[in-house]
């Protein structure tokens, strides 16, 4: 099953760049996720100044250009993960290198070829 796990961020912190104590011990927690073969790919995100929110409404497209000061809940990064379920991705992210009050979500994908095949029957 592959999860993608979204860590929050806030607008006070989207721009703090990691602290260099803070990133050691994460470099080695995605060490291990690479070696035990679950790190699929990771990404941190540019703070959403420099992003855009396109919200439909019928024919209507409307673009907000950042930054999303009224979010409560930004995206700070986003790790995808390979694991046998979403008990073993819950094990791993207890392990992560967080620092006090950080948040993610954990979220399953879903496999759109399955679905595909299964509406084309």
């Amino acid at each position: 099953m592959r999860v993608m796990i979204l860590a929050k961020s806030s607008p006070e912190s989207e721009n703090a760049a990691p602290s260099h104590e803070g990133w050691e011990p994460m470099a080695r927690f995605h060490q291990e996720l690479a070696d035990a073969g679950v790190l699929l790919g990771s990404e941190r995100l540019q703070p959403s100044a420099k992003g855009v929110r396109v919200r439909f409404k019928g024919k209507d497209r409307h673009v907000t250009d950042g930054p999303f000061m009224e979010s409560k809940e930004l995206v700070a990064g986003y790790w995808l993960w390979q694991v046998g379920s979403l008990d073993e991705a819950i094990e791993w992210i207890k392990r992560a290198p967080f620092p006090d009050g950080m948040e993610v979500e954990i979220r399953p994908l879903e496999d759109m070829q399955l679905r595909t095949a299964a509406a084309g029957q």
